[in-house]
Parts: C-alpha cells; sequence; structure tokens
C-alpha cells in the first residue's frame, strides 16, 4: 500500500522523500549517467556540423525542447529523468536556453558521448524492462534527431544546404547504432 507523505507529516513523523532514481533500482552515480546524457547528446549532435552562432541556438532550443518533451512520455524512466533534466536546466515553456558552447575538440565530444551511451545502454540492460530501455534508447535518438534537423547547414544567407549535414547524419546513425535503436 503506497505511504501518505502528507498523512505521515499530520501525525508529526519525519519523512523522508526518496531520490526518484532509488525506485527504479539506480545508484546515484548510474542516476548521474542517465541524467547527463540527453544534455550531452543534444551537444555532440549540434557539435557534429559547425554552423554559426544563429543554427547553434535553433539546434539547442529544439533539443531542449525535445528533452523536456520526455517529461509527456509513458515511460516512467523517461519522464524521470527528463523531469530531472529540466529541474537543472530550466523549462523552455518558461523561456529557459541553454548557453551556446562551441567545443575546443568536437570530435572528442561525440566519442565522449557516444562512449556513455554505450555505458547508459548496458547498465539499462537488466537493471529495467527492455519497454523502459527502449523507451530511454530510442528518447535519445529523437533528441539527436530533432537537433541535427533544426537548421540547415552551408547555403547562402540561411538559403539552400542541408537540412542535415553527412557529419550530422553520421552522429545520430553512430548513436543509434551504439544504442541499437
Amino acid at each position: 500500500m503506497p505511504v501518505d507523505n502528507d498523512d505521515q507529516r499530520e501525525r508529526g513523523l519525519i519523512v523522508i522523500e526518496q531520490p526518484a532514481y532509488t525506485g527504479f533500482g539506480f545508484s546515484d552515480e548510474e542516476w548521474g549517467l542517465l541524467v547527463g546524457l540527453p544534455q550531452s547528446v543534444l551537444s555532440a549532435a549540434s557539435a557534429a556540423e559547425s554552423d554559426g552562432t544563429r543554427r547553434t541556438m535553433a539546434e539547442s532550443a529544439a533539443g531542449l525542447e525535445a528533452i523536456a518533451g520526455g517529461r509527456e512520455s509513458a515511460s516512467p524512466l523517461v519522464a524521470a529523468v527528463a523531469g530531472e533534466v529540466v529541474t537543472r536546466v530550466g523549462d523552455p515553456e518558461t523561456g529557459a536556453e541553454l548557453p551556446v558552447v562551441a567545443p575546443a575538440d568536437p570530435q572528442a565530444v561525440i566519442d565522449d558521448v557516444l562512449a556513455r551511451a554505450a555505458r547508459a545502454s548496458a547498465l539499462l540492460t537488466g537493471k529495467v524492462d527492455e519497454g523502459q530501455a527502449g523507451a530511454y534508447r530510442h528518447w535519445l535518438v529523437e533528441i539527436a534527431e530533432q537537433v541535427v534537423g533544426a537548421a540547415s547547414s552551408g547555403g547562402i544567407l540561411g538559403l539552400g544546404g542541408d537540412v542535415v549535414s553527412d557529419s550530422e547524419r553520421r552522429f545520430r546513425d553512430r548513436l543509434a547504432q551504439v544504442l541499437n535503436d
């Protein structure tokens, strides 16, 4: 039977709120990996193609929207992770924006994110049911998809160019491969 924390407080009992991740069976370190990865995927997808500030801002906004959209997921794991990320970085519905960051070594960022995605994928196997794991993996690929499709690269004055460049497509495809999505 669920514990009614308000009832316990009224009776003068001390109620200790458990972090969301304990219900899924994750340690603090494991939860940190799962919560940090969506924003890292956003950064790596954006770094996959050197764009101007305006395009990078559009990619960042699209990625944050995709992350925040995870709160609506039917997957309790995705909804909990998305809620935690939005709590930490801000809600795009209230005007929150992520700072534009241009990494000195974009390939190192991409390689690091892919390695962490592989660790997260392995972690999920056996920790949660395959439906939860699959939803989380797919959500990460969706974040990358939203970021790489947010702004055209190349062209002149924003006209023409490719919506998704070869380097962006490669990152998205490698992420999907690492996550088996």
